[in-house]
């Protein structure tokens, strides 16, 4: 384990009457959290997602409504005083709940009160990260941290940055989840997919997370969402991050005489399986 330290080595002692290994690591501090939490209002959150055999498809807006409830209410249960707001995403971002608050019952209302605004042709995330780098002075002064969690869901539509932020001046964290079409030729979610890569590399303070999903699943949706639980300043490298594990692609143990131990063998995995490619 990084960061570990190793005690009980003591000289003289045979192999066998060694102490055994014990590690420790440092505490991480963190600060209570301002999470402004931006959806896209493009017709394309309407499209339909899978939900399971014989149950009917929910639209993506609704999924991702149930998933924000949950991630607010979890949120809260593991520290009381996080607080949330929420914006929409049209052709720039503009606020719907301005005023951040702990209330769960307050920012269900305005997260289950978000609807579709209609098909917008561009997208510029200046406007949400001018909004976020106002926020997080106010945040900062109260010994908070400001995060700003997206969630686009247009296949077609490549976002742009036009306000140039300063390299130095980060003061939020950018979380973004992506959910959009299969590649085709009349759509470029790849180029979306750069855009925010990049955007998060650009403004993010503490480690940003980025997952994409062309599967279509709700479940995939929560997965996601669940990972994004994790606090900013407590979060290893997206790169070093390998859970949950996705359990229906895993095969049967094989008997304990073989070499493996009788542990399950992790089987490829694919395109849409939830995982972050960089490339579709």
């Amino acid at each position: 384990m990084q960061g570990g330290r190793e005690h009980g080595e003591h000289q003289g002692l045979q192999p066998e009457e060694q102490a055994p290994l014990v590690y420790d690591m440092r505490g991480m501090g963190y600060s209570p959290e301002d999470i402004l939490l931006c959806v896209d209002a493009d017709a394309e959150v309407n499209a339909e997602m899978k939900a399971g055999v014989g149950v009917k498809g929910l639209s993506r807006l609704d999924a991702v409504k149930q998933a924000l409830v949950l991630f607010v209410h979890s949120k809260l249960l593991m520290h009381s005083q996080h607080r949330f707001a929420v914006a929409t995403l049209r052709n720039n971002a503009v606020w719907y709940r301005q005023e951040f608050t702990n209330d769960m019952e307050v920012i269900g209302q305005a997260v289950r009160g978000l609807a579709s605004g209609g098909t917008f042709p561009r997208c510029d995330l200046s406007e949400l990260f001018q909004m976020a780098a106002t926020e997080a002075h106010s945040s900062h002064a109260m010994d908070r941290t400001l995060r700003v969690l997206l969630i686009y869901c247009r296949s077609t539509v490549v976002p742009e940055v036009t306000l140039q932020m300063p390299e130095k001046q980060r003061l939020f964290t950018f979380d973004a989840l992506y959910l959009h079409d299969k590649p085709t030729r009349d759509n470029c979610p790849q180029r979306v997919y750069d855009v925010l890569v990049d955007a998060l590399e650009r403004v993010s303070e503490f480690e940003g997370y980025i997952f994409e999903s062309s599967s279509g699943s709700a479940r995939v949706l929560f997965r996601h969402i669940c990972v994004l639980l994790s606090h900013p300043q407590q979060r290893c490298a997206q790169e070093e991050f390998d859970a949950p594990k996705d359990l229906a692609k895993m095969v049967a143990p094989v008997p304990r005489t073989s070499s493996s131990g009788g542990l399950p063998q992790l089987r490829k995995e694919g395109e849409d399986d939830g995982s972050v490619p960089r490339t579709f």
